[in-house]
């Protein structure tokens, strides 16, 4: 699996590195619809682990050679 984002690594909104997932609009609507990425929520603060989301955009890989069938 590729690294896209640091393993060891927390990201907070307003990281840049987010973007590549979605704005914090985006963001928000999957925290409340209950999908996207796992975070954790530390008081008003919104928290990711590189870990997570790394996890999270694996699970989201879509490979074309494999779909059809």
């Amino acid at each position: 699996m590729s690294q896209l984002f640091d393993p060891s690594r927390a990201y907070v909104l307003g990281d840049p590195e987010l973007e590549i997932i979605g704005d914090r609009a985006k963001l928000a609507q999957w925290r409340h619809k209950g999908i996207g990425p796992a975070y954790y929520r530390l008081g008003r603060k919104i928290l990711y682990r590189g870990a997570d989301l790394n996890a999270w955009a694996e699970a989201n890989r879509v490979d074309p050679g494999r779909e059809a069938g």
